[in-house]
C-alpha cells in the first residue's frame, strides 16, 4: 500500500496558490503499522480558536525555517515530539487557503510505529490514530456542503473513537486519497449520502 503511494505522490503535480498570503504547513504522518494508520492531534480545549477541532500537526512560517516543509516537520517537532529524522517524505499536496487567510502547504510522510509521541500541553490535548482503511472505504458520516467565496466544496465528515475530522483536515485528506490511492473521491463532486449545508463563507485576505 505505502510504496504505491510513495510511487503516486512522486508523480503528483499538487497545485500551487500564488496569492501573497502568510503561510503555514502541516505533515500528514502515516503510521507505518501492518495496517497503515493516519496521526491526527486534538487542538486543546483552552485555546482561543479552534479549540477541541482536529488537525494535523503543524503552523505557520518563521523566519528561521528554510522553506515550509521546515516549517511542517519544526511545528510536528514541537507539538508531538516527532524527531525530524524519523520522517519518511513522500511528497506534498496542494495548497489550500484557511478561512483566516493562511496559506497552508501539507505534507505526506511516514513515520514508524509506536514512537514515544508526547502533545505538548499549551497547544493540544491528544494523539491519535486512525487505520487509512476506514477513509478508504469512505466511512463518512456525512458531507458538509460549504460555499466559500461561491463555490460549492463537498467535505466529508468522519467520526473514530469519538473524534471529528472535517474541514480543512479533510479538504487535504480527499486528495490524499485521490491522489495518493486512486480513490474516486473529489471535493467538488456531489457524493451520495446526507449532505448539511454549512453558512457561506468567504475567506480573509490582506
Amino acid at each position: 500500500m505505502l510504496e504505491n503511494l510513495r510511487e503516486r505522490l512522486q508523480a503528483h503535480r499538487p497545485r500551487r496558490i500564488s496569492l501573497r498570503l502568510p503561510e503555514a504547513a502541516v505533515l500528514l504522518p502515516i503510521v507505518d503499522r501492518p495496517e497503515p494508520t493516519l496521526l491526527f492531534t486534538r487542538r486543546a480545549g483552552h485555546l482561543a480558536t479552534h479549540s477541541g477541532q482536529v488537525a494535523f500537526p503543524g503552523g505557520k512560517r518563521e523566519p528561521g525555517d528554510a522553506d515550509l516543509l521546515a516549517t511542517a516537520l519544526r511545528e510536528s517537532r514541537e507539538e508531538i515530539a516527532l524527531p525530524e529524522e524519523r520522517v519518511e517524505l513522500l511528497g506534498r499536496l496542494s495548497d489550500v487557503i484557511s478561512l483566516h487567510g493562511l496559506r497552508v502547504t501539507p505534507w505526506v510522510g511516514v513515520i514508524p510505529p509506536d514512537l514515544p509521541l508526547i502533545p505538548d500541553p499549551g497547544e493540544l490535548d491528544a494523539i491519535f490514530e486512525v487505520p487509512l482503511t476506514h477513509f478508504l472505504e469512505d466511512q463518512r458520516t456525512h458531507t458538509d456542503v460549504i460555499r466559500v467565496d461561491g463555490r460549492d466544496y463537498y467535505v466529508p465528515s468522519y467520526r473514530a473513537d469519538g473524534q471529528v475530522i472535517w474541514g480543512l483536515s479533510a479538504m487535504m485528506l480527499v486528495e490524499l486519497l485521490a491522489e495518493g490511492f486512486a480513490m474516486p473521491i473529489s471535493l467538488f463532486e456531489r457524493p451520495p449520502g446526507e449532505l448539511i449545508h454549512l453558512p457561506e463563507r468567504r475567506v480573509s485576505r490582506p
